[in-house]
């Protein structure tokens, strides 16, 4: 089965949230770590800190839009809470 990955990255360097989705969360991952992707390549070092699974590309871009959105985002803080307060 295929799954299409949307995903959370942090840069260690900034300590801002870059969202977007794949068909091969390592691959894109390790494009990301390599500075070849442009919205990320001048704010590595970058950190994986969340990522889900869906069975069709369409609700992955649907996820993805809406992790973005006011409410994503509200989504995302209550989900990672532990995470950002260190508890993890």
């Amino acid at each position: 089965m295929k799954f299409f990955y949307v995903y959370i990255l942090e840069s260690l360097k900034d300590g801002n949230h870059y969202t977007g989705y794949t068909e091969n969360l390592r691959s894109r991952f390790e494009q990301h770590e390599k500075g070849e992707v442009d919205s990320t390549k001048n704010r590595r070092p970058l950190k994986l800190i969340y990522f889900e699974g869906c069975l069709n590309q369409k609700d992955a871009l649907r996820r993805e839009k809406y992790l973005k959105t006011h409410y994503g985002n509200m989504f995302l803080k209550k989900r990672l809470k532990s995470y950002s307060t260190g508890q993890v």
